[in-house]
């Protein structure tokens, strides 16, 4: 059914099964299954299921996602919405109750094109996450502890392997609202 504003709406007792193409908005309250590319919004409602490889402008998931989504936009995740897959979008929202299991790219950031302001004193920009390591030059600090009575020594366990640290790319930071 298509509406006078543009949008096209997928009826909640509708399959469609195989690929899906367009230039207007799209939402779906029924169920897709294949590969759905769109040069606007597609809008996922509580109603919808999505069980495909996506393409889009902006995604606003209320209902079910399956696969992978890639916006050029923006991808949000609604308190009623679960995706599980990979997004792909330089915004991404992700509203508290959201259920969301997969990865996110938002994109690589050019930390070398700062904009400098004439006449400012470049500063060395913050680390990302706090070191574990002393910063050159300097001494680690030692924090002075009391030891009390020894508890009865135990074998040594062997120490969990260290996380992985992601390398390459610089994320952007994601915008999660939270219900107030």
């Amino acid at each position: 059914m298509a509406t006078t504003d543009g949008t096209t709406i997928i009826g909640e007792s509708i399959l469609i099964s195989g690929s899906l193409a367009g230039d207007e908005d799209l939402t779906v309250r029924g169920r897709v299954e294949g590969t759905l590319s769109l040069t606007r919004t597609l809008v996922v409602e509580p109603t919808g299921m999505v069980k495909a490889e996506v393409q889009v402008k902006n995604c606003i998931i209320a209902g079910i996602v399956v696969g992978n989504v890639t916006a050029s936009e923006s991808v949000e995740i609604t308190r009623e919405g679960r995706m599980v897959g990979d997004i792909a979008a330089p915004r991404v929202i992700i509203v508290d109750g959201a259920s969301f299991r997969g990865r996110i790219d938002m994109g690589e950031v050019d930390v070398g094109s700062e904009r400098r302001v004439q006449g400012a004193t470049p500063r060395a920009a913050a680390p990302a996450r706090p070191s574990l390591r002393p910063a050159p030059g300097r001494a680690p600090q030692r924090a002075e502890v009391k030891k009390a009575e020894a508890p009865p020594a135990q074998p040594a366990r062997p120490s969990a392997p260290p996380a992985p640290v992601a390398m390459g790319s610089v994320k952007r930071k994601v915008i999660v609202k939270t219900k107030r």
